[in-house]
This record gives C-alpha cells, sequence and structure tokens, in this order.
C-alpha cells in the first residue's frame, strides 16, 4: 500500500485565512506541499489571508489568496476554478468554513434561519460536489462539523441542525467518489477556542463549556484548541485515507455519538 503524503500535493482550504483553517495552509506548507490555495470569505479577512499566504510562501510552497462568499454554487465553482488555474487540479480539499448562532428556535427569523442553511449546509454540499469534479484522483475531502452532532441541548438548532447533512453528503460522497480512490469525513470539534465561540456565548455559558469535556481539566484552555484538531485532520487526508463515509467528533470527551 502506497502511504499518502501532503508532500508535492495541492490543497484548498475554504475558511483558510485564520484559526483552524490559517494554521492547517501554514502546516501543510512544512511538510512539503506544492502549493495552498487560501480562500477567505469578506474584505475584511483580506490582511489575515495575505499573511497566510505569506507564512505559506516562506514555507517553500506556492500560495495565493482568494476571496468568495460561498453561499452560491456559481461562487464554489469559480472559487475551484480559479484554483485549478493558478495551481493545477486540487489533490485534498478542506472545508472550514461555518457559521455558530445560539438562541431559541421561538426567536430565529427566516433569514437567520436562511443564512446558517446557505453557510452550513449549502456550501458544504457544493463544496464536496465541486471537490469531487476537480480533485486528481486518490485524493480527500474533509469538512469541518460540530460535536454538538452527538449533544442533547437547546439553543444550537440552527446551528446543528444545519451541520447534520453534512453527515449524509459525506457518506453519499464518498460512495459515489470512492472508485477514484478519494476518501471524504467529516469532523466535528468541540467548542474551540477562537472568536466564533467568544462570540456566542455568556461568560457563564463559556464556563460550562471550558469544564464539559472530559479532558478539559488538562487543557490549556477547557475547550477544543486548533492545535487538537489539526492534527486529526492532517491524518484523515493522507495516511488516514481508508477511513471515509464517517463523521468523528473530536473533543476531549465532550459529547459522543
Amino acid at each position: 500500500m502506497t502511504i499518502r503524503s501532503v508532500k508535492d500535493k495541492t490543497i484548498l482550504i475554504a475558511g483558510g485565512a485564520k484559526n483552524l483553517g490559517g494554521l492547517l495552509a501554514r502546516d501543510f506548507a512544512g511538510l512539503g506541499a506544492k502549493a495552498v490555495a487560501v480562500h477567505y470569505n469578506s474584505p475584511a479577512t483580506a490582511a489575515e489571508a495575505e499573511a497566510t499566504v505569506a507564512a505559506v510562501k516562506a514555507a517553500g510552497a506556492q500560495a495565493a489568496a482568494f476571496q468568495a462568499d460561498l453561499t452560491t454554487a456559481g461562487a464554489m465553482k469559480k472559487l475551484f476554478a480559479d484554483a485549478q488555474a493558478a495551481f493545477g487540479r486540487p489533490d485534498i480539499a478542506i472545508n472550514t468554513v461555518g457559521k455558530v448562532l445560539k438562541k431559541p428556535i421561538a426567536e430565529i427569523s427566516e433569514a437567520e434561519y436562511d443564512e446558517m442553511s446557505d453557510v452550513n449546509a449549502k456550501a458544504a454540499f457544493f463544496f464536496i460536489k465541486e471537490a469531487g469534479a476537480a480533485l486528481n484522483d486518490n485524493g480527500s475531502i474533509c469538512t469541518l462539523v460540530t460535536s454538538l452532532l452527538g449533544a442533547y441541548t437547546p439553543f444550537y438548532a440552527s446551528y446543528a441542525g444545519t451541520k447534520a447533512p453534512v453527515e449524509h453528503f459525506t457518506r453519499a460522497a464518498s460512495k459515489e467518489f470512492g472508485a477514484r480512490g478519494i476518501s471524504v469525513t467529516a469532523i466535528g470539534p468541540g467548542p474551540m477556542d477562537t472568536p466564533f465561540f467568544y462570540g456566542q456565548e455568556a461568560p457563564d455559558a463559556q464556563a460550562y463549556h471550558k469544564s464539559a469535556a472530559a479532558l478539559s481539566s488538562i487543557s490549556k484552555t477547557g475547550l477544543t484548541d486548533i492545535e487538537d484538531i489539526a492534527p486529526w485532520i492532517r491524518f484523515l487526508v493522507t495516511e488516514g485515507w481508508w477511513m471515509t463515509g464517517q463523521t468523528i467528533l473530536v473533543n476531549g470527551g465532550y459529547t459522543t455519538k
């Protein structure tokens, strides 16, 4: 069996400018990737995207930043086309894009629901679709979901509920793309120590989440750190390619399924 690695591979990361996506971009460059396409959502993130591109280039890989709102099929198709024009067909596609909303069902507007669905479900579907068409054979696709898929809790219906379809997209795509050697996975972190978490949670909820995982007491923040998730994604898109069609919760014992 050939052991897969990122060496000399081309990688596209949606949401690759900062946080987990930025860490992955830098890590892959350091491991010998040929090129990293760094997607970012809005002009507000442009500086962070360019900083990540600079770090990737400094590590010896090619890199470029691509701005796009990925909530339409056309924008997703263009992202993959632009990245392919710059670097050739990708070998690995990772989608870290997501949006969190903590709110009672009774208070969620139609506009809020539509936005959550567009970012978490629709964009994920078309990311997998375009990745399946664009990737070289024996490639890998990985999508970020949430450990709340294994939780029994109020207030996250629009978040977990619009991430849940990605489990089904992942299973179907793994069957459909498997003949080409493409593995398809989803990974569900626990609450992560990023600005997305702190923007949604009041201090009392933050304190709860920081103590809820079985391993919280030995974590530097009590939460899932991006450094806890990056190795799992690296594994799934390389040596762990035989794991396909699965959604894996990686959260230090925060929830299980």
